[in-house]
């Protein structure tokens, strides 16, 4: 990679030189028909990382952004909607539910744990929610959601299952034609974006719809939406000539060849690299004294938040690690100065990470503690 930095925050994340070389090709016509079968070839291949028979939207935007389609297309002003909160970007999804008018009910787990499956069931169960919202990785905790106990409670009860991938998909299981203990236990919408385990510069707004969702958007007829209306959409993603608004040209290039390198490693052996980099990074870094939030059953594969010891401060740690071109970034909330959070995803590789736990231990011997770096790295090379 020609990078100049170890971008190793919870996104964006590191680009390889084949995606730099993609998003520097001419401009051409969002019309022209060469640049319309790269989005044609982009969006067959989103469908493929997702297995669905239903519809994906590739638009210019932001994860945010893929939220309030997620919303706005399933559920309507007035009908409730539950949302598990397990982080920060749990949280988001309150907020955006109570500017588009929906009744808003939440289930918080303690920041570092799953939220109790045994709540869900009891929420679900006092009354009628249209849809449900599950963050599966929650780039402020690093927990991951556990979709196998929550999918099914979810659709036992009627409610549409809305997954947040924005700091998952491509890197752990998000598969829409996967039943979840029956044959309607599925992910209705999938929403994420295109900087963080897919590997390609931010700007693009990615969603799914299964046949599910989409039958309710029929039955919402009109929403209070324009460019976020997956109607306005659906042509342009099947025939990629036809005009809606001005896609971001150069971004899908480099997304279409995003995704020619996820598919041609293989869904599962994805999930199986970034389960081993998340599982590594953690335990190498425990050598040190430093953490996870995450118990290691609930603990994301993409990115991780770290504890630090007791005395360390947060700004120098993060200052020396920049200088020696190693960037992570800072926690959130309440965590802010207490933690850093480390990506381990997308284009990353196992030889960045390792050169990662030498540069920490390095960083922390210098200022003041005694760390063991060959028991790190060897503890690194053990899992990765």
């Amino acid at each position: 990679m020609r990078n100049e930095e170890m971008l190793l925050i919870p996104g964006p994340t590191p680009v390889v030189d084949s995606i730099y070389d993609a998003l520097g090709q001419e401009t051409r016509s969002h019309t022209d028909a060469r640049f319309a079968a790269i989005y044609r070839n982009a969006i067959e291949k989103t469908k493929a990382m997702f297995k669905t028979d239903g519809e994906v939207f590739v638009i210019s935007g932001s994860g945010t952004l893929s939220m309030e389609m997620a919303l706005l297309n399933t559920v309507a002003v007035g009908e409730k909607i539950l949302v598990i909160s397990q982080g920060f970007f749990g949280d988001r999804f309150i907020k955006l539910s109570e500017a588009f008018g929906l009744q808003v009910e939440v289930i918080h787990s303690e920041w570092g744990k799953q939220v109790n499956p045994i709540e869900v069931e009891e929420k679900l169960a006092q009354g009628q929610f249209k849809a449900v919202t599950i963050t599966h990785a929650d780039t402020s905790t690093g927990v991951a959601a556990d979709l196998e106990t929550l999918v099914p409670i979810i659709k036992k009860h009627g409610a549409l299952v809305i997954l947040d991938g924005v700091c998952a998909t491509a890197a752990m299981e998000e598969n829409m034609s996967k039943t979840y203990g029956s044959e309607d236990a599925k992910i209705d919408v999938i929403l994420t974006g295109s900087q963080k385990a897919i590997g390609v510069p931010p700007g693009l707004a990615i969603v799914a719809f299964n046949q599910t969702a989409l039958a309710a958007r029929k039955q919402l007829e009109r929403i209070p939406a324009y460019y976020s209306d997956i109607y306005n959409w659906i042509p342009i993603m099947h025939d990629p000539q036809k005009y809606f608004a001005t896609p971001p040209v150069n971004l899908i290039y480099a997304y279409d060849e995003g995704m020619r390198i996820v598919l041609e490693e293989g869904m599962e052996n994805r999930y199986k690299r970034h389960t081993a980099y998340g599982k590594a990074v953690r335990a190498a870094l425990t050598v040190y004294g430093m953490n996870a939030l995450a118990e290691e059953n609930a603990a994301a594969a993409t990115l991780s938040c770290i504890l630090y010891p007791e005395g360390l401060d947060d700004v120098a740690f993060r200052a020396a690690l920049a200088q020696k071109g190693l960037i992570v970034a800072g926690a959130l909330a309440h965590l802010a100065g207490k933690a850093f959070r480390i990506g381990h995803m997308g284009n990353t590789t196992e030889e960045m990470l390792e050169k990662a736990v030498v540069l920490i231990g390095e960083t922390l011997i210098e200022l003041g503690n005694t760390v063991e770096i060959e028991k790190a790295v060897e503890k690194f090379k053990e899992i990765a």
